[in-house]
């Protein structure tokens, strides 16, 4: 818990700050990365009882401790899934309703469609306007990576094109 206080404890301090996605980075680099490196050393040194609740946990953590590192590498990425959690209860509500589609295939698309809508709501774009645009510009399987970048709503043209209106 002591660990995990103290990379909340920076996060903190870097948005109350006003920091950069890169400044962000930076700091976590210089500032988190040693307090994960400290926990996982930690969790290598524990001997827990075979069968415990306490080894299911630190078997869980150190079985992704390469997945733990990632958000490190992104100012933009969260320290925790909070957000996702969050988002995710609506789905989980619609989810009920998606019983009764009518195939396998239509479900499917309606998850699908309902991701798109709140990622680019988590991103402060306009829904309408943002599966307009990407359908306007109709992405194919052939499209090239950078393509296709440039269609996600993080990108900087797409945000202008839109944003929310306040």
């Amino acid at each position: 818990v002591e660990y995990c206080d103290k990379l909340f404890a920076y996060e903190r301090h870097f948005k109350e700050k006003g920091y950069s996605y890169k400044q962000i980075k930076n700091g976590r680099l210089k500032k988190e990365k040693p307090v994960i490196e400290a926990f996982l050393s930690w969790l290598e040194k524990q001997k827990p009882i075979k069968g415990s609740k306490f080894a299911t946990a630190v078997t869980y953590a150190l079985n992704r401790k390469e997945h733990m590192m990632t958000y490190l590498e992104d100012g933009r990425c969260s320290l925790s899934n909070n957000l996702s959690e969050q988002k995710m209860k609506s789905y989980v509500i619609g989810r009920k309703g998606w019983l009764f589609s009518d195939s396998p295939e239509g479900a499917e698309a309606s998850a699908i469609s309902y991701s798109i809508a709140e990622t680019a709501l988590a991103n402060g774009l306009n829904v309408y306007k943002y599966i307009t645009y990407v359908l306007e510009k109709r992405p194919t399987e052939e499209m090239a990576d950078s393509e296709l970048e440039k269609l996600l709503p993080w990108n900087d043209k797409v945000f202008e094109i839109c944003k929310i209106e306040r």
